[in-house]
């Protein structure tokens, strides 16, 4: 069976809670994410996807909200994450049944990628 490890992305797209909406759609616009790692001290505090940030902006009245609201305000707190050891097949039920497309990938208390619902179809349809 595939596991993670074999199809999560290692390059990590990350911010602080700090960083404003559009740091993070900048950060996620020049790595071609879908979401940034939230990181505080190293440690994984949150995920901010695409979807967090349509959010965002139809629930402000203007347009600033980009460049003054914190990502830690609209980010997923305490995400569901994953080991690398754990199967496409797993890492698939777990994202359908929490309703989200990016799992975090955790191995000794550290994270060490990310891999997207993109990234399983992908690996999916190549058996």
């Amino acid at each position: 069976m595939t596991t993670i490890r074999e199809v999560m992305r290692t390059e990590l797209v990350t911010v602080e809670g700090s960083a404003t909406l559009l740091e993070a759609a900048h950060a996620m616009s020049v790595r071609q994410a879908g979401s940034v790692l939230v990181l505080e001290g190293g440690e994984l505090v949150g995920v901010f996807t695409e979807r967090d940030l349509m959010r965002a902006m139809a629930q402000s009245s203007t347009a600033d909200a980009a460049r003054v609201s914190q990502v830690s305000g609209w980010m997923t707190r305490s995400p569901v994450t994953a080991g690398p050891e754990a199967t496409v097949g797993e890492a698939l039920d777990l994202m359908l049944s929490g309703g989200f497309r990016h799992l975090p990938v955790i191995d000794a208390g550290a994270v060490v990628g990310v891999v997207s619902m993109r990234d399983l179809a992908k690996s999916i349809s190549r058996e």
